[in-house]
């Protein structure tokens, strides 16, 4: 009897061990990859602001894809973009403005959307002889056209060509950090060696899982020297109130 008991009670004690070594494991593993209980992108328990230049791309819908690359296309993810789920695509289109003036390989970003559109800076616009507008990502009404053109076919855009606006994407607790909310607008200060720049008029893009990040053209990042910037601040329009 004493013998039952004593195995039984060395087994609950294995038990409890492993418990407890998975348990810590998992504390361990949440601990390295820098997440935790913390807000998607957050570092030590604050917001991690990162500012990127978003060189020119296109958004493509499912049939165009299938159009430019063939029956049965989808895109092929190349490289993971920082906001989680989307990606640079392994394909590239030729876009094809007015008189043939052309840009030769501009990459395809993911997942499909549900209209084309081509993004670029103001000296892509001016180098393909197109009058683009600036607009928030998605809004294209009125907009011109192009040609895309594939390995496989061609696509005529009647609108969707945009020089995209600067904005910062941001979860929920990110725009509590600052103050903000979906839809208002931020200040972008970026200060260089001998090249300081502010930037107004950032729209705030929240949602639940995204992490912070400031978007910006070839061109503005070019203006401030972003490479080599010593300081970043990112605030609400009008005051001075939250800085990185």
């Amino acid at each position: 009897m004493n013998s039952v008991t004593n195995d039984r009670s060395h087994i609950e004690n294995l038990v409890r061990s492993a418990v407890r070594a998975s348990m810590s494991a998992t504390a361990s593993a949440a601990t390295t990859n820098g997440r935790g209980d913390q807000p998607p992108g957050w570092i030590a328990g604050k917001p991690n602001l990162r500012v990127s230049i978003s060189a020119r791309h296109c958004h493509l819908t499912d049939e165009h894809v299938e159009i430019l690359f063939g029956r049965g296309s989808v895109l092929e993810p190349d490289k993971d973009l920082y906001q989680d789920g989307f990606y640079a695509a392994k394909q590239t289109v030729m876009v094809v403005g007015p008189r043939r003036r052309m840009l030769p390989s501009v990459r395809v970003l993911g997942p499909t959307r549900p209209n084309s559109q081509v993004e670029l800076a103001l000296t892509d616009s001016i180098s393909l002889g197109i009058d683009a507008p600036v607009r928030h990502s998605g809004k294209i009404d009125g907009t011109p056209g192009c040609v895309l053109v594939g390995p496989a076919g061609s696509v005529q855009l009647d609108r969707g060509v945009i020089r995209a606006a600067r904005h910062v994407h941001m979860n929920f607790a990110d725009a509590e950090y600052y103050g903000v909310s979906d839809g208002e607008m931020m200040q972008l200060k970026v200060s260089s060696p001998e090249c300081s720049v502010a930037f107004d008029d950032v729209l705030v893009r929240a949602d639940k899982a995204a992490k912070l990040e400031v978007h910006i053209d070839t061109d503005e990042g070019n203006a401030c020297n972003l490479d080599a910037a010593s300081e970043i601040m990112l605030q609400k329009s009008g005051c001075r109130c939250s800085s990185e």
